[in-house]
């Protein structure tokens, strides 16, 4: 019978019970895709590397003065830099990881492939850069100082042959032998083979220019590491410091550097935070619009709701003091709200869950965003119906406190 009185109440006034379930439909929407996104980005905010993040720092040295002997010249730096007080380890490459620079290309099984089997970032390596980026190697070896040969573009047009040995990580292993057996076997940057003698098990891709996020994802942990002495007038020096002094070690590998040969110029300095921060900006930015949109929507929709259920505990004075006289007790009254408020706020949750799955599907095939677990849009539904709860509570207990002989005098 109480749920009959409701009903019948709720059609007296459909307009307001459309507007508010519609509103929560719309809340609903936007508050699970939300919600679905920033998951998304903090997950990509949080992905690890696979480097020593904390000591590891960066720089562009860049020769200002007639090249010479450019292999000396580095060779030099990378001597001093080596020597220099709190620095572990040094070499110079083409770019590292999360931070603009570097290359990428296909990866083919056998010669002239038109289709590549796989898209991979590559690196320009010596035999001191796994204990400079603090990497794994899970299977195999690394590179030693007679792999090592001159190298300017690693595997651009300016290579000529490929390289006969490499190391890729785990997961480009997988995506080219998905049955196991990588180590030892060859793939194809260019016409001849080049030998897997490693395998590390993480190594992220640098940020590639006109590469969108949605196809850097797709390959974000296929790496090639080649064997070379990055021998150019612009390049990138890594260093890995010594256990908390990475910012001193920063410092005295630059200054150094300069008293060694002041023919040069030194920018781009960053340590690894510091690039991570930045690569991850826009996503953070993102993450926290959304967290700010959805707050201010589940306050809005949370309001509406008291609005509403205190214009009518204002239009049922009489009922409920009729109510109260005939035996009725507070929580009764309450309950009555509450039971009227989940029959709209459901009405809407259902609306917004086919919404939310609709919206969803939208934006997997505009936008190349993964498709939304239901878990997501269960959660949003949730968040509505508590909030719906809360917000009906203080208008619900106002009416139940209503005295009898006030409520029903003549209005």
């Amino acid at each position: 019978m109480e749920l009959l009185s409701i009903v019948t109440g709720l059609r007296r006034h459909k307009a307001t019970s459309a507007l508010i379930a519609l509103q929560v439909a719309l809340t609903l929407c936007i508050v699970s895709n939300a919600l679905f996104v920033v998951h998304d980005r903090l997950v990509r905010i949080d992905r690890p590397t696979g480097i020593d993040e904390a000591d590891f720092a960066m720089f562009r040295n860049e020769w200002l003065a007639p090249y010479g002997d450019l292999k000396a010249r580095i060779q030099g730096d990378l001597a001093v830099l080596r020597s220099a007080p709190g620095v572990a380890d040094a070499y110079a490459t083409n770019g590292v990881p999360l931070y603009v620079g570097g290359g990428a290309g296909g990866v083919g099984l056998k010669p002239n492939q038109e289709t590549p089997s796989a898209y991979a970032a590559d690196y320009i390596v010596d035999d001191h850069a796994m204990k400079t980026l603090g990497i794994r190697l899970s299977e195999g070896r690394w590179f030693t100082p007679g792999d090592i040969v001159e190298r300017n573009d690693s595997l651009g047009d300016s290579l000529g042959d490929a390289p006969s040995t490499v190391i890729i990580t785990r997961a480009l292993a997988a995506k080219l032998f998905p049955a196991g057996h990588a180590l030892g076997s060859s793939i194809y940057l260019r016409q001849n083979p080049s030998t897997i003698v490693g395998i590390v098990e993480r190594l992220v891709t640098p940020l590639l220019y006109g590469v969108p996020p949605p196809v850097m994802d797709s390959f974000f942990e296929n790496s090639i590491l080649v064997p070379g002495l990055m021998v150019e007038d612009s390049y990138v020096y890594a260093i890995r410091a010594l256990p908390g002094q990475r910012d001193a070690a920063l410092l005295a590998s630059q200054r150094l550097l300069a008293q060694h040969d002041r023919a040069r110029g030194i920018d781009l300095v960053h340590t690894f935070p510091a690039i991570r921060a930045e690569s991850y900006k826009t996503d953070r930015s993102l993450a926290s619009l959304l967290s700010l949109v959805c707050a201010m929507l589940l306050l809005v929709t949370g309001l509406g709701i008291v609005g509403l259920a205190s214009y009518w505990v204002g239009l049922r004075r009489s009922p409920i003091g009729i109510r109260r006289a005939l035996g009725a007790r507070r929580i009764d009254i309450v309950r009555y709200f509450q039971i009227e408020n989940v029959l709209i706020v459901g009405c809407g949750a259902a609306v917004g869950l086919a919404l939310a799955v609709a919206t969803n599907l939208w934006m997997v095939q505009n936008m190349a965003l993964p498709r939304m677990g239901v878990h997501y849009a269960i959660a949003g539904a949730a968040i509505v119906l508590i909030l719906g709860q809360l917000a009906v509570l203080w208008p619900a207990r106002r009416a139940a406190s209503i005295p009898p002989a006030r409520a029903t005098r003549a209005l």
